[in-house]
């Protein structure tokens, strides 16, 4: 007999995990690097003007990063004859400053590294591995490519972690964010996911540290914010989210293997963990004081957790799998689903899981 691959207590199920592929950042526009080296060099200052606008232009058509070396290189060259005069005077230190401030703004520029969380938009072209620079800030009412759940800057370390380990903290870090940012996981549709934009190899080199992680989809748009977390929710909701996101998180995180006989050592751990989850949420879930209709449901959830805490730590202690799985089904006697519906639908969450929709 064997456990399905998330055990009971639907309360909240977790939000489906970011990507390994996560859309690729935009190349530089190779004008653009052309345009900053022309007038940090003090070549002729009309063909840096001249490589910088017809940059712009591009970057402009196509989303392609490097705005900010088109610039700098432009205003550069317009005052090319100045420019040098002050490198020669200065001394080759303030030149080669110059030039490594002028390539690390090249690798931070790019629309989707100066989102905020909360603000939806729109890729050129659509699709969430269409170029990020360029993208358009649009209303999340109407329909958009994508959703910002969140963003942060990497350690600065001087060497690039590899692919590996920088996808592995990055995937982790976005799904905390996409966790906070839509508290409730029944309201967002199965097809909607996590991406994120990263820093690569070589833009790491220049000082790049950003990463934007999103809600998208794999085909189709969104439409609406999907945000739920205290600035859309009121406080009681907030309080039964966060009570069941306790549980939800130790009931994602459990052993790799199928079958408990491949890992009792590991399924007793996990057991623990979720025994400790459950008085958590039990505990949480009576010390807050709720509104009348979803005191009753709330108070019978808790104690259905109650009960299942006891299963939870027969499991724990289980001799062998046999026994595991003998605690493990009294457990999901107790699963509390109904009583979960009763007080979301109290509360006015979703009482249902979304479905995907396809057609959007």
């Amino acid at each position: 007999m064997q456990p399905p691959p998330y055990p009971p207590y639907p309360h909240q199920p977790a939000l489906p995990n970011a990507l390994p592929a996560a859309p690729r950042r935009a190349p530089l526009n190779g004008l653009a690097v052309a345009a900053l080296v022309t007038g940090l060099l003090c070549m002729v200052p009309v063909v840096g003007v001249v490589l910088g606008a017809i940059a712009l232009v591009q970057i402009g058509r196509t989303g392609a990063r490097g705005k900010g070396m088109a610039v700098t290189g432009l205003v550069l060259s317009a005052v090319g004859t100045l420019l040098c005069t002050l490198v020669l005077v200065g001394g080759v230190g303030a030149f080669v400053e110059g030039f490594k401030e002028g390539a690390r703004e090249g690798a931070r520029d790019g629309g989707a590294f100066s989102l905020r969380r909360g603000e939806c938009f729109d890729t050129p072209g659509g699709g969430l591995r269409a170029p990020a620079a360029g993208r358009d800030t649009v209303p999340c009412a109407r329909r958009h490519t994508a959703e910002v759940v969140g963003t942060f800057r990497l350690p600065g370390a001087q060497a690039y972690p590899g692919d590996a380990a920088l996808r592995d903290r990055v995937e982790e870090r976005c799904q905390r964010l996409a966790d906070g940012y839509a508290m409730d996981a029944w309201a967002v549709p199965a097809d909607v996911k996590v991406y994120y934009y990263a820093p690569d190899r070589e833009t790491w080199k220049l000082g790049d540290r950003q990463v934007t992680c999103v809600f998208g989809k794999e085909k189709g748009t969104l439409e609406g914010s999907l945000r739920q977390d205290a600035s859309t929710l009121d406080a009681h909701q907030v309080a039964y989210l966060e009570a069941a996101n306790a549980l939800n998180e130790a009931m994602a995180a459990g052993p790799e293997e199928e079958y408990v006989e491949d890992d009792l050592e590991g399924y007793r751990k996990w057991a623990g963990e979720v025994t400790v989850a459950l008085a958590v949420e039990a505990r949480a879930l009576r010390a807050h004081d709720w509104p009348a209709g979803a005191a009753e449901p709330v108070a019978a959830l808790a104690a259905e957790a109650g009960k299942a805490r006891a299963d939870w730590a027969k499991a724990a202690e289980a001799k062998d799998a046999d026994a595991y799985y003998e605690h493990y089904e009294d457990a999901d006697a107790h699963s509390g689903h109904g009583e979960a519906v009763r007080a979301r639908e109290a509360l006015g969450l979703a009482t249902t899981v979304a479905a995907a929709n396809p057609s959007v």
